[in-house]
């Protein structure tokens, strides 16, 4: 009996249905885009200084510019030139008293201004930046501005919840049912977000966001990997990718003509109710309907992506027979991904590379926030490098292989890092430049980390091994606003000196891993084992193997 591979090469590997799922989905990885890295624009922190109402009618009365404003009363930079005290602290003086004049005011209060006692800026900030955010709204500046980390963490956090619990009840009751109910909780706590009257409320519809969103999208990947046939999977998977990137460029031109927080969160967010309009549009996985035994459903499907497709079925085929024969006896456990040497290697560089992609994408998507630059040019350049990033992987894997372009994507995005640190700022062009590589490289190295993870595990811990290696990825994101955030405060390049660190690390162990590329997938343990020996060993080790045992080696 065929499977469903056979009946698509019959029926269409990716043909029109294909390309109308590809696109409905792809809607849905680029819709993912604002929730992913929307903190950069949700949570732009623009220069402030202490709200002052006696220093506000002490410059109108004395006709004060801004400029003068800011030079009589606002105390200058701290030490090592650091400009907290201009943001976060005020001179705790009277600014009513008739005693101070217009030129100069406090010259007759100290010798020197460093001797002035500071306080916290017990009345609010002032923001020098149009539009809002929601740290101008809810002050999330100086001693609260850990409570933005928070925000990006809630939402990670979320993210490594919703994948494993959504992942199971996707893989129980069905793809297409889970990805409706994705879209409307993520849809409707998305607006609940734009209207939180606190940062409470706000925090918690963020992390419901989170429970759904990346399921959601790994739901609709997992969708269009199945619905095509198995020659068109990889160039898929990656252009499902590229969508996510389309995201970004839109959420940057977006964000440019909505600078207004409340407004920019529920333009992103109501397109995702018209989603729900694929209860009509997107069929079930067939393959997952045969994997239930529900054979009857999928040959339902699979008649309808033949006529989709201008095909007819032939009689050969009109019945399925299960894709993989499952042995029962294996129970995979997380013991299985350390218990033997080589697979124990590869766990622990997968889950080091998954995390390292994950701080340096979203480290330096935020990191260039407060850059000080025009947010919005620097947001849309660095999106518009993800492109070659994709094409590379597609024109590299099969012709050099998974392992070289894989590290050095690694290296360079490293290196990047390393290099921006030196660069002054006024060769921004160079700076500008640098920065594209660097994100140029954790982009491929990415996308090369989702491609290589399922090729070094066994069939039985294929899915165990991809899914406990991927929750790096989020468990990183939770670290990585407190780490970008945080070590900014202590000097502005020190996250990116991490970064370079980190990065040059994984592409060097990146080089420890088995090339995969034109092996088929190992099937056993014994097999995953064997793939980093070359291949005169293998054959001859398998030779006195069957050997020992007295097998006929015909």
């Amino acid at each position: 009996m065929p499977t469903v591979d056979d009946i698509l090469e019959h029926v269409g590997e990716f043909n029109f249905f294909q390309k109308q799922m590809f696109f409905l989905l792809a809607l849905l990885s680029a819709a993912f885009a604002p929730i992913y890295v929307g903190i950069v624009f949700l949570g732009f922190t623009p220069d402030h200084r202490c709200l002052n109402p006696g220093v506000t009618e002490l410059g109108r009365r004395c006709g004060w510019s801004l400029a003068e404003e800011l030079n009589y009363t606002v105390p200058g930079a701290g030490p090592a030139g650091e400009a907290f005290p201009r943001q976060c602290r005020r001179y705790e003086v009277d600014w009513n008293q008739s005693a101070l004049g217009c030129r100069d005011p406090l010259a007759g209060l100290a010798a020197n201004r460093s001797h002035l006692p500071l306080g916290p800026c017990a009345h609010g900030w002032v923001y020098d930046a149009p539009g809002s955010s929601i740290v101008t709204e809810f002050n999330l500046v100086c001693a609260n501005s850990w409570m933005l980390d928070l925000f990006q963490s809630a939402v990670n956090a979320g993210f490594f919840i919703g994948s494993v619990s959504i992942g199971y009840i996707a893989d129980r009751f069905g793809r297409k049912l889970c990805l409706l109910i994705t879209i409307l909780i993520n849809a409707a706590s998305g607006v609940l977000m734009a209207f939180s009257p606190t940062y409470t409320w706000m925090l918690t519809f963020r992390l419901i966001q989170g429970l759904v969103s990346k399921a959601g999208w790994l739901i609709g990947y997992i969708l269009i990997t199945e619905f095509v046939g198995l020659s068109y999977r990889r160039t898929v998977g990656i252009f499902y990718q590229v969508a996510f990137t389309i995201g970004l460029l839109v959420l940057a031109g977006v964000a440019y003509v909505i600078p207004h927080w409340r407004w920019l969160q529920l333009t992103v967010t109501v397109p995702n109710f018209c989603f729900l309009l694929y209860y009509w549009c997107v069929p079930e996985s067939p393959r997952w309907l045969n994997s239930q035994n529900k054979n009857a459903k999928a040959m339902k499907v699979i008649k309808h992506i033949a006529k989709k497709n201008g095909k007819s079925l032939p009689v050969s085929v009109q019945s399925l027979r299960p894709d993989e024969e499952v042995d029962k006896k294996l129970s995979p456990s997380f013991l299985d991904l350390v218990r033997t040497p080589q697979i124990r290697k590869h766990t622990l560089i997968l889950m080091y590379n998954w995390f390292t992609s994950s701080v340096l994408y979203q480290g330096l998507i935020m990191h260039m926030g407060l850059a000080g630059n025009n947010i919005y040019l620097d947001f849309f350049y660095s999106a518009l490098v993800e492109f070659p990033a994709a094409f590379i992987i597609i024109l590299t894997i099969d012709r050099i292989g998974r392992r070289y372009p894989w590290a050095a994507a690694n290296m360079v995005a490293g290196a990047a890092c390393l290099a921006s640190v030196f660069i002054p700022d006024d060769l921004q062009w160079l700076r500008v430049t640098v920065s594209c590589l660097g994100r140029m490289g954790i982009t491929m190295a990415y996308e090369m980390v989702c491609l290589v993870n399922a090729e070094l595990y066994p069939t039985f811990i294929r899915n165990l091994g991809v899914l406990v290696c991927s929750s790096m990825c989020d468990i990183g994101g939770v670290f990585t606003p407190f780490l970008v955030y945080r070590l900014t405060d202590l000097w502005h390049e020190l996250p990116l000196v991490v970064f370079a660190v980190v990065g040059l690390i994984a592409g060097g162990l990146v080089l420890l891993l088995p090339e995969t590329t034109g092996k088929a997938l190992p099937e056993t343990v014994e097999e995953a084992e064997n793939m980093q020996r070359p291949r005169k060993n293998r054959e001859k080790m398998i030779y006195f193997q069957v050997k020992k045992v007295d097998i006929p080696l015909s």
